[in-house]
């Protein structure tokens, strides 16, 4: 979501890659809550640290515990920035269809907020 975020609000101004800590299929609810706010997601293929294909960074936002350990030995012996966001896990809520978009909704939503406040920039797009 962050990468799709980040893309939407600044375009192709700066670089922007993703990747998590484990490889898998992009998630249908994180799908839907971008979808709402007209960013679309679903042909993003999520792919894991050993799938980057550049290794200069100037910053690496990790969101989570283990993410941001594997940022910190990537980048060990690089002149690079990495940040923590801690961020929650939408997709450990448990409940119906709506209690779990919820969740999607509030992770998308603080997301804009951090991207908006940490890159200071004029957005191309409102969100």
């Amino acid at each position: 979501m962050a990468e799709g975020i980040l893309k939407h609000l600044i375009g192709h101004r700066i670089y922007v890659d993703s990747v998590g800590v484990r490889p898998g299929e992009i998630d249908g609810f994180a799908v839907q809550v971008m979808d709402e706010i007209g960013i679309d997601i679903a042909r993003h293929r999520p792919k894991a640290f050993d799938d980057l294909e550049d290794d200069s960074f100037d910053e690496v936002i990790s969101l989570s515990p283990e993410a941001q350990h594997r940022a910190v030995d990537m980048t060990r012996v690089m002149a690079c920035d990495v940040t923590f966001w801690h961020t929650f896990d939408p997709s450990v809520v448990e409940g119906n269809r709506d209690t779990r978009l919820d969740a999607y909704r509030q992770v998308r939503d603080q997301l804009i907020r951090r991207i908006k406040e940490h890159f200071l920039i004029t957005p191309m797009a409102d969100l």
